[in-house]
């Protein structure tokens, strides 16, 4: 049992590094392909950017739901990811406005599926002692997978053609869809993939059930969080592709080279972040390692509002890779902790993730108009605005949440107090 559930777990690290190739260029790669194309405007690509986004909003939480409810998590995730590398193939052969619509409705769909399956499957496998630990070594890999996908990316593009990029993150959907069968469905625990704890209700005949949905709404700190992570995103998300795009308006095939350089360097700071994490997330708290994400947000986005070479824009990449690399794990460690006993962790996560999906959906659309009516920097300047907002949200909102009590307490403990 022993060795079945350790080649599970290093199936689930192949996964996230494997899916981040799948992913890489369906966001900034993109940017940069389209400005090859006759007929794209800035303002175009921000718009085509957003089509995926909205699109996810409006399933991620059913989503959510559906793997709560489904013991068969390992194909949804094996669907979405055929999906997601075909959507990359088609939009090389014919980036028309339909094509490039369609192809994001269908990578936007497949998207929601990756964060609460993979994160269900790990909670599932090794229970919520140790959650933390693979939450962080999971985001490793997945760092790791983004280094490698953005130097391929990067180098095909200027190389051969800034296609061959896509190419591979089609090609590299085969080997997701392996590496997801090698992982043992039967070593999977349902009820504590949902969160469902010991002292969760139960029914007459013993077993756990999920409580009521309105224990969801009630919780101040989760929508709090929610508020904070959809500011979050709103001015995180067009960072990246704004600056890709500043630096490959002359020369695309160099646009390409610096859109990887930038995601490298983040990639690889983010990558000790997940490590700490892995290591210190428990008993440093949430809240603190949390917060260094908002802080160096508007930081960012101030100085890359300073100044355009590309050595320089470069260099700030790496509080990128601080702030992105935190708020990756420990968003999902704090929606299991604020939902940890009511059986609803993926739905909570699905909604969690649809709110501050609001923010990266409509964040490409709101930098390319503004950068289109003022320039790029001015761009910068109110995306950093808005992620001082989201600090103060989530500095006055959320609290710490790693001995938080049950969110549900069982009827023999009815006097344990619950987040309010």
């Amino acid at each position: 049992m022993t060795q079945s559930l350790g080649r599970s777990l290093g199936a689930l690290d192949g996964l996230n590094f494997f899916l981040a190739d799948v992913q890489s260029g369906l966001g900034p790669f993109l940017g940069i392909y389209l400005l090859t194309v006759p007929g794209w405007s800035t303002s175009d690509i921000g718009l085509a950017l957003t089509v995926g986004g909205l699109v996810g909003l409006i399933v991620q939480t059913p989503i959510g739901a559906l793997v709560d409810k489904t013991p068969h998590k390992r194909t949804l995730i094996i669907l979405a990811a055929l999906a997601t590398g075909l959507g990359a193939f088609t939009i090389t052969v014919n980036p028309s406005y339909s094509v490039i619509a369609a192809a994001q409705l269908a990578t936007g769909i497949a998207g929601t599926v990756f964060p609460p399956a993979i994160a269900a499957i790990a909670l599932g496998l090794v229970g919520s002692a140790a959650y933390t630990y693979r939450t962080g070594r999971m985001a490793a890999f997945n760092h790791a997978g983004n280094v490698v996908g953005a130097v391929i990316f990067g180098a095909a593009g200027y190389l051969i053609t800034i296609r061959a990029g896509f190419w591979f993150a089609g090609i590299a959907t085969i080997l997701v869809a392996a590496i997801t069968l090698m992982i043992n469905p039967r070593l999977i625990n349902n009820d504590v993939a949902r969160g469902l704890t010991p002292s969760s209700p139960t029914t007459h005949s013993g077993q756990r059930k999920p409580s009521g949905f309105g224990v969801l709404l009630h919780s101040r700190p989760l929508l709090a969080l929610c508020a904070a992570t959809m500011l979050w995103q709103l001015a995180n998300g067009a960072m990246l592709p704004l600056t890709g795009q500043e630096l490959a308006q002359q020369d695309a095939r160099t646009g390409a080279l610096f859109q990887a350089a930038l995601i490298i360097v983040a990639q690889l700071v983010m990558i000790p972040m997940a490590v700490m994490i892995a290591k210190h997330g428990q008993d440093w708290g949430r809240k603190p390692i949390f917060l260094a994400a908002f802080l160096v947000l508007p930081v960012r986005g101030v100085l890359f509002a300073l100044g355009d070479f590309p050595l320089y824009v470069i260099s700030i990449q790496i509080l990128d890779g601080v702030g992105a690399g935190i708020y990756g794990a420990m968003f999902v460690l704090v929606v299991a902790d604020l939902t940890r006993g009511t059986g609803h962790f993926n739905l909570a996560l699905g909604a969690a993730t649809t709110i501050q999906g609001i923010g990266a959906a409509l964040s490409p659309a709101l930098a390319g108009f503004v950068a289109d009516a003022d320039g790029f920097h001015v761009a910068l300047l109110v995306l950093s605005g808005i992620a001082i907002l989201a600090l103060i949200v989530f500095a006055v909102g959320v609290p710490e949440t790693a001995d938080i009590a049950d969110t549900v307490p069982s009827s023999s403990n009815s006097k344990k107090p619950q987040p309010s």
